[in-house]
């Protein structure tokens, strides 16, 4: 069975370690489509399922991006908590 896409960025971003993160496009080559990074992130917009870490994802460029259970703020709180060193 060929799963699709948005299980494809479920099943890299739930492995991602606490402590740890990956870019849009590390995720999107991880899932095999290396140019979907903007997909990546349109799947991550629609997640809820606290199960997968989305916050463990961040921008190419250091930023954080966007973060669908209490913004950039949250996702910099939960971050630091897990011991990710921010730019």
């Amino acid at each position: 069975m060929q799963l699709s896409f948005k299980q494809k960025v479920f099943a890299v971003v739930g492995k991602i370690p606490k402590g740890k993160v990956l870019t849009y496009k590390e995720v999107a080559k991880k899932t095999g489509s290396p140019r979907a990074f903007r997909a990546v992130g349109s799947v991550l917009r629609g997640n809820f399922d606290l199960a997968i870490p989305c916050h463990r994802v961040v921008k190419s460029d250091g930023s954080l991006g966007d973060y669908n259970r209490g913004g950039t703020s949250e996702k910099r709180r939960i971050l630091f908590a897990e011991g990710v060193n921010l730019i």
